[in-house]
């Protein structure tokens, strides 16, 4: 028995021994992505800060590859932004970022070429390939743009569509609250063409508002006219024939 219950023991501790180290390597490892990306970010912030500082503070041949280089990374990275926050809202632009991780690998290749070509000591030969660089960084960041606006009108499209539909199920909401416009016209109208007792005193029970009051003494028809007691009892002021009317106040004797 006491040999089982040291076999359980030391079980229990082996595995809780392992969980600890498999829990403290993905931690490290976790770090250690968390890390490399601070490090990364902070790496492509010092050379954006550099570009501008020089594509601003630099003339010649310097300068313009520094324009070029900070023209390519702006337009790229804009769209890659762009993309990756609109696909998980619209499924079609997955294909989108896929051409876009194909125009990637060419911005790519362009911005390391122009970044050999900072250390290039002929000038003159670097100033001779320009033009090719021009056209190349203009041809890449036109398709970039061409992606990240077409995204982008196309979520706005789909969200002015969405409004307008949105605003049609509203104005029938509001129609339907309030349907009392439509309908309470006619009852009062009703009411006040209803028909008249003999003595030209309009019958509570033919008109059903539940507000006339009963005919008072001699030759009027009241309590005591027929031996018969009046079956109209008083209408209680708290109840109206509308739950949005005011109920009226009641009327005070002297």
């Amino acid at each position: 028995m006491e040999a089982t219950i040291i076999t359980i023991m030391a079980l229990l501790f082996l595995s809780f021994v392992a969980l600890g180290v498999f829990v403290a390597v993905k931690v490290a490892k976790a770090a250690a992505r968390g890390v490399d990306r601070t490090l990364n970010q902070a790496r492509r912030t010092v050379e954006h800060t550099t570009l501008r500082a020089k594509s601003f503070g630099q003339a010649g041949v310097a300068g313009e590859l520094a324009r070029l280089r900070l023209s390519l990374r702006t337009s790229m990275r804009a769209t890659q932004e762009a993309l990756q926050a609109g696909v998980g809202e619209d499924a079609s632009l997955k294909e989108s970022l896929d051409l876009f991780h194909r125009l990637s690998a060419h911005g790519f290749e362009l911005d390391a070429e122009l970044k050999r070509l900072e250390r290039e000591p002929d000038r003159a030969w670097v100033a001779g390939q320009l033009p090719e660089l021009t056209a190349r960084t203009e041809r890449i960041t036109g398709s970039a743009d061409a992606l990240r606006h077409a995204a982008r009108d196309r979520a706005l499209r789909f969200a002015e569509d969405d409004l307008s539909t949105l605003s049609a199920q509203i104005d029938v909401e509001a129609d339907a609250l309030r349907h009392w416009t439509g309908s309470e016209t006619t009852p009062r109208t009703a009411r006040a063409a209803g028909p008249a007792t003999d003595t030209g005193v309009p019958d509570a029970t033919a008109t059903g508002d539940g507000w006339a009051k009963p005919a008072g003494p001699a030759g009027q028809a009241g309590p005591g006219a027929g031996g018969e007691p009046s079956a109209i009892t008083a209408p209680d002021p708290r109840r109206t024939a509308h739950p949005w009317e005011k109920s009226a106040r009641p009327e005070t004797t002297t």
